[in-house]
């Protein structure tokens, strides 16, 4: 749950509350509840997914045998273009934060120590990426409950609505519009990114049948009540969106009115490490998912299928995650890398919404009431969601993913000779 937690990142409105908030026109507490209970739909078919192939792989191996394996493949492909950006993203995010706060420093640099620190802690299993997640969630936890009480205590004397109830965060007549909070909801949706990554840890989990299924709706729960606390104390603090200037960094303007200097420089602070977090959990889930395809010799077996023995950790595929973190945060800029992130991952969550229908509804031909909601009602919700949000990503997403879509298929007929070999059947 932990490492969800830190992958998800509980303080995720931070970075996208000025432009979600313009956006709802002051309801993205509304918004917020709107995508955690969409994405929970999702989470629920990951966890029974988990239960049913409780091995590493996540929605590739889901995909593969409960759909095609060709089908597994595709989807694969597409998340590790997700599970690549991801800890990519974060190490340039980093970087550029660090520059930022400590200037004397070149970003380069930063980028250096951002992608061999995450390497390093990778390295060493999933117990010391589990402890240091407990420390980076430790604080980040430490800035929601400095924000939730300075605003609380704001709130009491006098600042902004000047009360700690009202309905106007979540239902505004003079400005709400439907329109506005479903487009809206589907960039909420992004904050809760990274949830998928618990499933990766299935070959790791003591119990995966009972605790995947767990620790991946949980995640969801907790992280969208906090998301829907978070914007909702920062919209009652400071209800006139419209004075948010510049609106990117509304949520630390809004920290420095409740909280002065101080509580501005530690949640700038506090925007690094949750970077790092994210970093090193997308890296601990791409290698995962490497050493998964590696291992059905989808890539080679040699080099992703290796598990150190004594540290238990696939560490080629660290070592090449961190290799392509550093690189890509020298020639990529931010807004580039981010784009594209969202192709890859709901192309994932809609293959295993359909993998959960195909193989307990039809396969295991479970069709009790009970069954039909979970079997088909909750992940035929989950995928429609996921298809409505991805129909609309940015014509530049949708161009590099059906780039990477189409090399990827280049890619299939090559290891099938044109499909003349069977995917089981493969060694390389």
């Amino acid at each position: 749950m932990l490492f969800g937690l830190a992958f998800v990142g509980p303080t995720a409105p931070y970075s996208l509350y000025g432009i979600a908030t313009v956006k709802s026109e002051g309801h993205l507490p509304l918004v917020y509840l709107i995508a955690m209970v969409a994405m929970i739909f999702t989470a629920v078919s990951y966890g029974r997914m988990a239960a049913a192939f409780p091995e590493a792989g996540s929605t590739y191996a889901y995909s593969a045998k409960a759909l095609h394996p060709v089908w597994g493949f595709m989807a694969g492909w597409c998340m590790i273009l997700d599970y690549i950006l991801i800890p990519l993203l974060s190490v340039i995010f980093a970087s550029l934060t660090a520059a930022k706060i400590f200037p004397p420093i070149p970003y380069y640099v930063w980028a250096v120590i951002a992608a061999g620190g995450i390497t390093l802690v990778n390295l060493r299993g999933i117990e010391m990426t589990a402890r240091a997640n407990y420390w980076m969630n430790l604080i980040m936890g430490a800035s929601l409950v400095w924000f939730i009480v300075a605003a609380v205590w704001a709130l009491a004397h006098g600042v902004g609505e000047r009360t700690l109830f009202s309905a106007k965060p979540f239902y505004n007549p003079e400005t709400f519009s439907f329109q506005a909070i479903i487009g809206t909801s589907s960039l909420a949706v992004l904050s809760f990114i990274g949830f998928d990554g618990i499933t990766t840890l299935s070959e790791d989990a003591k119990n995966p049948q009972r605790d995947i299924l767990r620790a991946t709706v949980l995640v969801c729960l907790i992280a969208g009540t906090l998301f829907v606390l978070q914007s909702y104390l920062a919209q009652m603090v400071w209800p006139n969106y419209s004075a948010f200037n510049p609106i990117e960094t509304a949520f630390i303007d809004i920290g420095k009115l409740i909280g002065g200097e101080t509580f501005y420089l530690f949640l700038s602070f506090v925007l690094l490490v949750a970077g790092m977090a994210s970093a090193i959990n997308g890296q601990a889930s791409a290698s995962r998912l490497l050493f998964g395809m590696g291992r059905d010799r989808l890539l080679p077996h040699k080099i992703f299928a290796y598990i150190h023995p004594t540290l238990g950790t696939p560490i080629y595929s660290v070592f090449l995650m961190g290799g392509i973190s550093l690189i890509g945060a020298m020639v990529l800029q931010y807004v580039e890398a981010a784009e594209l992130i969202n192709f890859g991952a709901f192309i994932g969550f809609m293959s295993v919404n359909l993998a959960v229908i195909n193989y307990y509804l039809l396969r295991e031909r479970r069709r009790g009431a009970k069954n039909l909601l979970l079997n088909l009602v909750a992940p035929g919700l989950g995928f429609l969601v996921c298809f409505y949000i991805w129909l609309h990503l940015s014509f530049f997403a949708l161009k590099l993913g059906a780039l990477w879509l189409a090399l990827g298929f280049v890619y299939l007929l090559f290891l099938t000779r044109g499909f003349r070999k069977n995917l089981v059947d493969l060694k390389i």
